[in-house]
């Protein structure tokens, strides 16, 4: 099999998994506990809070550890909004944000918020001077993602936090950085943001781990409630052999960022030039110019994303058409409907991503075999 979806999930890493794996064994101490196995997890968990912070451009104290990106997501916005509901009930989200920023919002709507969908471009930008013009001053929290999961857009998130706070200095920004971090470099006190989501197992972690970013002094609501760990903010007992291979995995994709994007990106372009020649009437969705080095996300008139994906599969591709996070759901995606794109084109969509393992073999193989695949999917089409 070629693996061809990273930006799903990603293998975890050797040195990760020894890591993950001594923590399952001898250390198996709980933190919260005071003699010397329950030090020795909690030295791990604030080793890995270290390595995490210096990774995304912040402070330990400022990192919070959940049970993944889409727990980040749900914890930045539910608890801010409900914090701050004093000074406000109206929230703004992109249009294509990931479903545990849309989700969370819609909640947040059916309990007394008001909630705006602010456009995006088919290029795949939020223009900073369109979002500001939507703030107020009951706008307690704007939330774009760095990068999107789909078409692989990245944001100018410093442009994006000037433009908000501008128009209001007490609207919280927040960002889904699941995306980002390993794929671009990340700086979060440099783009003044105040809330992101990370998570472990798209950067060479585990699965069921991941991180939320609260800047120091931003208001916070706990979403789930017990024993108040993380200051409070997360209870729970702490996934120690998680915690400690997400820090060791955010410390070496940050390290490999500048290599693995220069690598990607000339066996992207292989990829895209060979698909234009094999698919004349290819459409690229997103922007070439302001995108991650391993994403490539296409349409291909006169077929269905799930033959697609099911003749792809059967000659040894793994990749996918819309968002991986929605149960198999094939369903036109809703971040090609948000940049515009007609619905009938996004149901023949696949999104090709690559990662560390990739490989040029992987391009060529897939080059090779596309031809076919397409004659076959229009035909059934």
């Amino acid at each position: 099999m070629h693996y061809l979806d990273h930006a799903a999930t990603t293998p975890v890493l050797p040195e990760v998994k020894d890591l993950m794996l001594a923590y399952l064994g001898d250390d198996f101490g709980n933190p919260s506990s005071v003699h010397s196995f329950g030090r020795k997890a909690r030295e791990a968990v604030e080793v890995a809070r270290e390595r995490f912070a210096q990774a995304v451009g912040t402070s330990p104290a400022e990192i919070i550890f959940t049970g993944g990106g889409t727990e980040a997501d749900n914890l930045a916005l539910k608890g801010a909004a409900e914090k701050l509901a004093g000074n406000g009930r109206h929230l703004i989200v992109s249009a294509f944000e990931h479903h545990g920023v849309l989700d969370s919002a819609h909640y947040l709507e059916r309990h007394g918020f008001e909630v705006t969908i602010c456009p995006v471009e088919r290029s795949g930008h939020v223009d900073p001077a369109r979002l500001a013009g939507l703030v107020r001053s009951g706008t307690t929290l704007v939330s774009v993602m760095t990068v999107n999961n789909e078409i692989g857009t990245i944001q100018d998130l410093g442009m994006i936090s000037a433009a908000v706070k501008s128009a209001n200095p007490h609207t919280l920004v927040h960002t889904d950085a699941v995306q980002a971090l390993g794929n671009i470099p990340i700086d979060l006190h440099a783009w003044n943001v105040d809330l992101a989501a990370f998570s472990g197992h798209k950067i060479g972690g585990p699965k069921g781990v991941g991180a939320c970013f609260i800047r120091a002094g931003v208001p916070v609501e706990a979403v789930i409630h017990g024993g108040g760990h993380e200051k409070g903010l997360r209870s729970g007992t702490l996934n120690v052999p998680g915690i400690a291979a997400l820090g060791l995995a955010a410390e070496v994709a940050a390290k490999e960022v500048y290599e693995k994007n220069e690598r990607l990106g000339a066996m992207k372009a292989r990829l895209l030039d060979g698909v234009t020649r094999i698919v004349p009437d290819v459409v690229i969705n997103g922007s070439l110019e302001d995108r991650v080095a391993g994403n490539l996300n296409i349409c291909i008139p006169g077929t269905e994303g799930e033959t697609l994906l099911l003749l792809l599969d059967q000659a040894g591709f793994a990749c996918s058409s819309g968002s991986a996070c929605q149960s198999g759901a094939l369903d036109p995606s809703h971040v090609l409907l948000a940049i515009g794109t007609p619905r009938e084109l996004a149901q023949g969509s696949l999104r090709f991503s690559l990662g560390r393992a990739s490989t040029d073999e992987d391009v060529d193989a897939l080059l090779a075999s596309l031809p076919e695949i397409v004659r076959r999917a229009r035909k059934v089409a």
